[in-house]
């Protein structure tokens, strides 16, 4: 019974985001304790405590870094339903940070700063965000950025992460910048 009300749960998030959640299904298929683990990920990110247009930066900037189709695409998607605007939106795909506004910018600098591994600056986007937001804004960040690799890194360890595609913003294309992310 909860793997059927699951599953149904999956198909709407299909049809909602128009997305191959087939990764989903076998998380599922192999748990549903295990599925309504992995589910509760994005609740993680406490979405009040820092501007939606920061949070979307860093979770944008975290799944580039893990993905380069898909994800990205549900990722935006899913910021234009939370209100942010297609100018914004494009701004942080293609990392104009002149043109994404300053809360964006900031949460793009923060996420790239920390996946980069440039200390100095990400310590000096850290003092800032919580000049700005407080220690809660500091923590919503971190878990934007965090919670987004998760899903793109599920994925592809299943097998399911094999295409790439254009992303679009308001039905048109948008150029991406993919961070380029120190090797460990």
């Amino acid at each position: 019974m909860l793997k059927a009300l699951l599953s149904r749960r999956i198909d709407q998030f299909e049809r909602t985001w128009t997305y191959d959640a087939s990764y989903m299904r076998e998380l599922l298929a192999a748990s549903p304790w295990t599925f309504l683990k992995f589910s509760l990920v994005t609740g993680m990110v406490p979405r009040k405590d820092a501007p939606a247009a920061a949070l979307a930066a860093a979770g944008i900037v975290g799944t580039l870094a893990e993905d380069c189709g898909p994800c990205v695409q549900i990722s935006v998607d899913m910021a234009a339903a939370g209100g942010l605007t297609p100018e914004v939106l494009r701004a942080i795909l293609a990392g104009d940070v002149q043109a994404m506004g300053p809360d964006a910018a900031l949460g793009y600098g923060f996420a790239r700063a920390v996946l980069d591994r440039r200390l100095d600056e990400a310590d000096a986007m850290r003092d800032q965000v919580l000049r700005r937001w407080g220690h809660r804004g500091l923590v919503a960040l971190t878990l934007a950025l965090t919670t987004a690799r998760i899903y793109p890194t599920v994925k592809y360890g299943l097998g399911h992460g094999r295409a790439c595609s254009r992303v679009t913003v308001a039905g048109e294309a948008a150029p991406l910048r993919k961070p380029e992310i120190l090797a460990a």
